[in-house]
Formats: structure tokens, sequence, C-alpha cells
């Protein structure tokens, strides 16, 4: 299995859904990044399930800083944060462990294993590793807050209720540093969340899309034409349990635009290229422009419900019908998102490294 990403600053995934831990390994960041533990803990509680809007499986993600920071700061060596897991309830998944759920990893991780796999929870696939990845990326964004570079998610939609699009970016980012439902209008949050347990209350679930800018970040990031900007948060942002679409700037929206309305015009302002609008969601050939850097991507909704389903036997060989048994989230677009602060944010400082060397996210000598 592949689960390291990266090619300056790297982050390697493991553990599974109902194993001892999960974890992720930082390497290549450099020395003399804080590593504030009380972020890291903010950050998981934006992920943490709450509000009776997602599973009832409560883990408190008490995690350990293993190796690689020393007196509150990364030394330069493999990062390791390890959160155990506490509250598994793993006879859930015994009565049906040859039955696979639709929508999820379990056909596919048996073709791929040969029955090998664990399946408990979903195993490796399951979005409880996506703890380990929030952890990880709360320290990429400390390091990229030192270079003034922010990023927000907001909540752009969940099934038909839409919330406002960003605004004054500035003061969105700061609001949504520390929002547990990451709806910027509190009218449409209410709505949101009552959507949400409609669906829970009908034993079905809901999906949605969330968007993220990022504020500061350097022009000229990006390698094309295999490795640019685009390309490369895409490919982390795929890895994101559930998300099956990510767009930037107007996206699937070009296709109705003329050349006129989609091209951002310029103008130069003490000594700065500045942009008339930000289609193109500041990338261009596939490097950054200096605009705030803006992406949709789209969530599913979450494939485990109580409804009846079809599926099939694969110890027998033949049809089967399952009720997804245990404890699951009617929805999960608003854990996703912390989970998108943080690849984006441990995307980001492995192409600002690999742009301007790997010391640019250092501190200055001890």
């Amino acid at each position: 299995m592949k689960n390291t990403f990266g090619q300056s600053v790297s982050v390697t995934l493991f553990g599974e859904s109902h194993g001892e831990a999960v974890g992720a390994v930082l390497d290549g960041l450099s020395a003399g990044v804080p590593v504030d533990e009380e972020y890291i803990k903010l950050k998981l509680s934006l992920r943490r399930p709450s509000d009776g809007l997602s599973t009832a499986r409560r883990e408190p993600d008490d995690f350990q800083i293993v190796s690689g920071a020393y007196r509150g700061f990364t030394t330069g060596t493999p990062l390791c944060i390890l959160i155990p897991n506490t509250r598994q309830n793993s006879e859930d998944y015994d009565e049906n462990a040859f039955i696979p759920r639709p929508g999820h990893a379990d056909l596919t991780g048996f073709y791929k294993y040969n029955g090998f796999e664990d399946r408990r929870g979903g195993g490796h696939f399951s979005g409880r590793l996506t703890a380990a990845l929030v952890a990880a990326g709360a320290v990429a964004q400390t390091a990229l807050k030192r270079k003034g570079v922010k990023i927000g998610t907001h909540i752009a939609r969940i099934a038909d209720v839409k919330d406002r699009p960003f605004g004054d970016l500035k003061r969105d980012l700061e609001t949504l540093e520390t929002l547990l439902f990451a709806a910027l209008d509190e009218e449409v949050a209410s709505q949101m969340k009552a959507r949400i347990l409609e669906e829970k209350a009908r034993l079905d679930s809901v999906g949605g899309v969330l968007e993220t800018a990022v504020t500061g970040l350097p022009k000229g990031v990006g390698e094309p034409f295999f490795d640019t900007l685009e390309g490369v948060l895409s490919h982390a942002l795929f890895a994101v349990p559930a998300v099956k679409g990510v767009e930037f700037g107007a996206g699937f929206g070009f296709a109705s635009m003329t050349g006129r309305e989609a091209n951002d015009g310029m103008r130069m302002e003490n000594g700065e290229v500045t942009f008339l609008s930000n289609h193109n969601g500041g990338v261009l050939g596939g490097i950054s422009t200096g605009a705030p850097l803006l992406f949709r991507v789209c969530v599913k909704p979450t494939p485990s419900i109580g409804s009846l389903q079809q599926s099939v036997d694969l110890r027998a060989g033949i049809n089967a019908e399952l009720t997804v048994k245990g404890r699951h989230d009617p929805c999960i677009v608003h854990r996703a998102r912390a989970v998108t602060d943080a690849v984006t944010a441990l995307t980001l400082c492995d192409l600002l490294a690999l742009r301007f060397g790997t010391d640019f996210l250092g501190g200055e000598r001890a």
C-alpha cells in the first residue's frame, strides 16, 4: 500500500479504524517550526463528532508526539504523531464480514488484498485515519502562518442548502479558524443541521460541497506539467474519504462562459500585478498567481445508512441484503472541513519547500 504523500515534505499514514492506534509521520519539515499542542487539539476538535449530527463513536483523540519535537519545536527529524483508538465496537462488523457495504471500499479491498484486509470499521480505508492527517496538518498550518499563508474552508452546500460565498477573506478566514460548524451564515448553518437530522431520521445520509480559500501564497508555486499546483492538490484531496470531485476557481462554470467573461483582467498597483476578478482561482498554467487560491470539493453522502440495501455474500457467492449496523455519520461534510484544511496545508508545505528550499518554513537559529 502506498501511504506516503509528498516529495520534499512528506506525510505517511498508518493504522486502522479498530486497531490499536492511528498515526502520521511528517518528514522533511524544517527544524524550528512551533509544535503547538493546544492548536493541534483545536483542529482535532473541529473534526470530532458533535451535536448529534455525527457518529456516536466519540474518540478523545489524546495524541502523543513520539518523535521529531523538542521543547515545543520541530527538530527537523521525522515528527511522529500517535493517536490511540479507545472506543472500538468491532463486534458490529462480525455478522456481515463478507457482505460488502454498498458505497464503501469493502469490495475493492477484498479484491486487492484477497480477504486478508482488516475489515472492521473499514480498516485502513476508514475516515478514522483522517484524525492523524488533521494532527499533522495542524503543524503544517502553523508553519504556513509564520509565512503569512492562511487557509480556511466553509461548508458551501449540504444537499440543497447553500451558504453565502466567501466575502471579506481576512475576516472570513479568522472566523473559520475556530468555528465548529463552518457555515458563514448562522441562519444557513441551522438549516443545514436540520437537513442532516431529517436524513438521519429517515435512516439515510446526505453530502455536500466544501469551499476552501488560501491567502498569502507566494507567486510562482507549482511545477508543470505533472506537478501543477492544481494537480498535486487534487491528488491529495482525492485521498480524503468520500471526496468525489475537485474544481478550482469557476471550475465547471467555465463551460458556460465566454473567453471575455472567463479571463481575469490585470492592473498594476504600487508595482504589483493585481486581478480584476479571480475566476481562475489563483492558478494559471498550474502555477500560483498571487491571487487567493480558491477551490471546492464535493463530498458524497455517507455510504453507511440504516436502510436495507442490496449486496452480495462474497464467501457464499450469492446475492444478499444488509442493514448496516454500528455508529455512523448521517453527514461527514462538516467534519471533512478540518481534513481539507490539513491536506491543503501539508500539500502547500511540500510545494513551497520544492520551490524555495527545505529551510523556507523553518525558524531562525536557536
